[in-house]
């Protein structure tokens, strides 16, 4: 009731206005979350699906391995709902209730925050003039009573001094009376001013208190909106409730408990095991195409790949295989031999190998061999000649690297700043100056090194060569 206090008041309508930007501006981050989120997960999936389907898992323990994948890709669709939910239902309901509640003015402002602080002014405005009056009325009063102690004082005084004359202190006393009669005045006017705002003060608080209610209506009505949305979101983010989403593990569920290990080695038994069909070694007759077959095999295999040979064969023994002799064909893009200590499900960090988006096309190389591999059908017992004897089978070296054949480096600058969202990534800022030691991809990623030795993937549009 103080005057200039209902300010306060009037200020909480602009703050409705603004928390409801807010309030869309919390949803929007929101939803760009469950987006990314659901990006991420497809991403995941996609990436992971292709890494089992052509790894060396079989039969239904695979199909367990690649139901997490549909499950990531079905609460991908999720979260992408959700997001649209925020988006679309909850963004949308408070931006339309905001143009609704709030009105702007062509001179700034909001039409109810000036129709608030009208009211109350208007309220305010019969008891602040009162007021006013009570504060002169007493200001005088206070100055009449200073003046009459003042007067009273100077009488006192002169009638110790024998120096003044009787007229002198006739004027003095003639002053204290007149102070003590402006003191009477100025009290009786102080005090009817003050019983005059004393009898305005119930109307006044009666017209306060009624332009109050109506902002407390208006307040009321954006508190129980607020409310109303933010259970809406509840709704929309509380997936657990949700018939789809526990339909979702329930399947996971069913279809993990499907694998069998028993089927699964039925299955390799029959397959690749002792349950294979086999042709087994037949009398043959001597034909002369086959001094022509071996040279062509060799040829045909060394255009596909890597090819092995220690041959010493002639026409007249061909058909005998010298047990001294081994040939074996190695494709290069397929055959891998796994160094004994690596764990593909280490940590990026730890391992220094990954898998990511830019290089899908390298993901054949994580399996140790793919499901449809061809096996070569010759052989040797001279274990002197076994291509596999060496360094690479005992895991002395990684498989997994990529070819260090030299390449051409070239010295760059980086032209912005950017930092690395994953392991294989370099992060650089505007300036720095780096070596690229692999030309653009079709994804326009370079491949290269920092000074400080780090190697790893970069967008190529963010450096210039320097000259």
């Amino acid at each position: 009731f103080q005057v200039g206090n209902y300010k306060r008041t009037v200020k909480r309508i602009d703050d409705g206005h603004r928390l409801c930007n807010d309030l869309m501006n919390c949803i929007h981050e929101r939803a760009r979350i469950e987006k990314v989120y659901a990006q991420q997960l497809t991403e995941w999936a996609k990436r992971w699906k292709q890494l089992v389907e052509k790894g060396p898992q079989y039969g239904t323990v695979e199909r367990a391995w690649c139901a997490f994948m549909s499950e990531a890709e079905k609460v991908s669709e999720l979260h992408l709902e959700v997001k649209s939910s925020l988006m679309n239902e909850d963004f949308e309901k408070i931006k339309n209730w905001q143009k609704e509640a709030f009105h702007k003015q062509m001179m700034g402002g909001f039409k109810e925050t000036k129709e608030a602080e009208d009211g109350f002014r208007k309220a305010q405005k019969p008891w602040a003039k009162k007021l006013k009056e009570v504060e002169a009325a007493k200001k005088a009063y206070h100055a009449a009573c200073k003046e009459e102690k003042l007067a009273i004082s100077r009488e006192t005084n002169s009638k110790a001094d024998p120096a003044l004359n009787p007229e002198q202190l006739k004027k003095l006393q003639d002053k204290v009376e007149r102070s003590k009669q402006d003191v009477l005045k100025t009290k009786e006017k102080y005090e009817k001013s003050l019983k005059e705002l004393d009898n305005a003060t119930p109307q006044y608080m009666e017209n306060m208190e009624q332009v109050f209610e109506q902002c407390q209506q208006f307040e009321e009505k954006r508190l129980r909106f607020f409310r109303e949305v933010l259970l809406e979101v509840q709704k929309h983010l509380d997936l657990s409730n949700a018939a789809s989403y526990k339909n979702i593990y329930r399947e996971l569920e069913q279809n993990i408990k499907t694998a069998d290990a028993v089927e699964d080695l039925r299955w390799f038994r029959a397959n690749q095991g002792p349950g294979m069909s086999m042709n087994w070694p037949q009398f043959e007759e001597w034909s002369a195409d086959l001094n022509r077959t071996l040279s062509r095999r060799e040829k045909k295999k060394a255009s596909d790949g890597v090819t092995l040979t220690g041959i010493n064969q002639t026409g007249d023994q061909v058909s005998q295989p010298n047990k001294h002799s081994s040939s074996l064909s190695v494709q290069s893009n397929t055959v891998q031999s796994v160094q004994s200590s690596y764990n593909p499900f280490e940590d990026e960090e730890d391992t220094g190998s990954t898998v990511s988006e830019k290089e899908d096309n390298k993901i054949k190389n994580v399996s140790s061999y793919e499901k449809n591999q061809s096996y070569p059908t010759d052989w040797s017992d001279e274990e002197s000649n076994n291509p596999f004897s060496s360094t690479d089978a005992n895991g002395d070296t990684n498989p997994f690297d990529e070819d260090t054949s030299p390449a051409m480096e070239v010295r760059v600058r980086a032209l912005y700043d950017y930092e690395g969202q994953e392991q294989d990534e370099l992060s650089f800022k505007a300036g720095d100056e780096l070596t690229k030691m692999e030309n653009e991809d079709e994804q326009g990623w370079c491949k290269g090194r920092l000074d400080n030795g780090q190697v790893g993937l970069y967008p190529a549009n963010y450096v210039e060569p320097i000259q």
